[in-house]
């Protein structure tokens, strides 16, 4: 059965998942537990996917008894399970009453009513689906449902065909596939294609240098955070120089330099769809690759961090989804930028993550000035291997020696 649970009732989860006894499971099965309706309604669900037949055939029973009236009442109170709903979207011969409460309840599995849409014999009921603009943006398989039902209505034809040829169309801007965006609740991913420079010139397919308008959407995806939580005042004028148009062949060159750290760490084949997601990237500006770096998801940060160009590296570590794991991470990568440890080195968030600050002091790339602050606050052991380690400054192994003798209470 599926362990999914909606109610906080230990007695449900119990049965649901099968450890309270069969005397127990029968009778929730036969309707007779003294429980809420919802918490009711929620096990008879599960017991009928149960493998004992005489459980989940009382189970079917007890459903199929339901009262409509008090059903319909239940179902508009807003606490029934997604699964609950989804089961009755599911039965025939159900009242209209009943069907248009499941499909007016946001809790119903969109999957669901796209089920229902391509078998419903109800012209009405699908008119009711097809009003859902937002539903039918965030669940696409639903208007082919009701655009391919016979039974159809021409009003719910008509308004379904709309929303495709508004939202999924190819030939649209970019201001419709915010709008898009914006409709499944997508604030910041919509903000970020109305403001990136690429939206000027979306194509219906990638040409060159160009981002196509499926691009513009999976790049979406992976943005996480809002205008309102970004902060650009670290962008000096110092950086401005830095900000440029590259080649295509210069984007080449650094799309191969990213995947190539990435084969060296994973020693493993990189995926497709990371590939892509590097190919994709780099036919951004980098105006647009700095929005990205302070916008961006997990795997968008991790992308960018390992770009050779000082500011959209630095832009990731800006980004204030960023967690002290990836910091720590960053720390010890030798290809990033200095200014990008610098920044790491300063920041006092960081600054008192002995993992941070250790690999800060481990790695080549830290400005020696910086390392050399880190070390008198490691621990003999660390600066014992410091000492020893060819890879760093020299004189950085020479000031972890000194530190390491005077905590043994040698001389330097």
């Amino acid at each position: 059965m599926n362990p999914e649970i909606n109610s906080t009732n230990p007695t449900v989860k119990a049965i649901v998942t099968g450890t309270a006894p069969r005397p127990a499971q029968l009778a929730a099965a036969r309707g007779i537990l003294p429980l809420p309706q919802s918490d009711l309604l929620e096990i008879l669900v599960a017991l009928t996917e149960s493998a004992d037949e005489e459980i989940s055939s009382n189970a079917r029973q007890t459903l199929a008894s339901q009262k409509e009236d008090e059903l319909e009442l239940n179902i508009r109170s807003g606490e029934l399970a997604p699964r609950v709903l989804a089961y009755f979207a599911d039965q025939e011969n159900l009242s209209a009453p009943v069907y248009e409460a499941i499909l007016t309840n946001p809790r119903t599995p969109p999957e669901a009513v796209a089920r229902f849409a391509r078998t419903s014999r109800n012209g009405e009921l699908l008119e009711l689906i097809a009003l859902n603009q937002q539903l039918l943006i965030q669940a696409p398989d639903i208007i082919e449902a009701i655009i391919n039902n016979p039974f159809r209505t021409a009003e719910a034809e008509r308004r379904a065909a709309e929303t495709k040829r508004e939202f999924f169309e190819k030939e649209r801007g970019a201001q419709q596939i915010a709008n898009e965006l914006r409709a499944q609740g997508k604030e910041a991913a919509a903000e970020f294609i109305e403001q990136a420079e690429f939206s000027k010139d979306l194509k219906d397919f990638a040409t060159g240098t160009n981002l196509s308008y499926e691009d513009a959407l999976l790049l979406a995806e992976h943005i996480e955070v809002p205008d309102a939580e970004t902060d650009d005042s670290w962008l000096a004028l110092e950086y401005i120089e830095d900000i440029y148009e590259e080649t295509e062949q210069q984007r080449q060159e650094i799309v191969d330099k990213i995947l190539g750290e990435f084969r060296l760490e994973d020693e493993n084949e990189i995926s497709g769809e990371r590939v892509a997601m590097v190919q994709r990237i780099m036919r951004m500006s980098m105006k647009d690759r700095i929005k990205l770096a302070m916008k961006g998801d997990r795997e968008a940060r991790n992308i960018l961090v390992r770009d050779p160009n000082r500011v959209v590296a630095q832009a990731v570590i800006q980004n204030p989804k960023i967690t002290e794991q990836e910091v720590e991470k960053i720390a010890s990568m030798r290809t990033v930028p200095e200014d990008v440890l610098r920044q790491i080195f300063i920041n006092r968030k960081w600054s008192r993550n002995y993992a941070i600050m250790h690999n800060l002091a481990r790695n080549p790339r830290t400005p020696v000035s910086n390392a050399m602050n880190i070390l008198t606050r490691l621990q003999l052991k660390d600066l014992d291997a410091i000492a020893k380690n060819r890879n760093v400054p020299e004189a950085v192994r020479k000031q972890a020696a000194r530190l390491a003798a005077l905590r043994k209470g040698g001389r330097s």
